[in-house]
């Protein structure tokens, strides 16, 4: 082995003991979540939940109630709770900038408009008021995951050719 090489390796094991022994490498911060995002993953989440409850509510009724089929009633309400694991999972993954999380945040308030339009349509009152209540929170999370600093947050962007 030449002086060089040998002064190289040396220089090395001096380098990696004196990082070893002495100061650690600085910590890497996570990167920061945009309040765009952080309301969007609060919405998505808000609506999970209110699935989650809807879905008890029917399961409940279903076993203690008097419905025309309780079966149905059942059926209908372990339906509408596996439906909720969808937001509440998004919602999660927003919360933790998951790129993949997007898509079914996206999916949900978009299956949500068609829902509002039908409340408004089939109801009045509290039915009518709870249409335009979910109509503007699926807008208004739509508006959050489609902004471009929620896009960059979760590493979505264009894809370079």
């Amino acid at each position: 082995m030449s002086s060089k090489q040998s002064a190289s390796k040396s220089a090395r094991k001096g380098a990696s003991k004196g990082a070893s022994q002495g100061a650690s490498p600085a910590p890497v911060a996570p990167p920061l979540r945009p309040a765009r995002l952080t309301a969007a993953a609060a919405l998505v989440a808000l609506e999970g939940l209110a699935l989650a409850g809807s879905g008890l509510y029917l399961l409940i009724m279903g076993l203690l109630g008097k419905p025309d089929s309780p079966q149905q009633a059942e059926m209908g309400g372990l339906t509408v709770l596996a439906l909720a694991a969808l937001p509440l999972l998004a919602a999660r993954g927003l919360w933790l900038l998951r790129r993949w999380s997007r898509g079914p945040a996206m999916i949900t308030q978009i299956m949500a408009l068609p829902v509002a339009w039908t409340l408004y349509n089939g109801g009045a009152g509290a039915l009518i008021a709870g249409a335009v209540a979910l109509a503007l929170t699926a807008v208004a999370t739509l508006v959050l995951l489609v902004n471009p600093t929620a896009t960059e947050a979760l590493g979505v962007g264009p894809r370079e050719s």
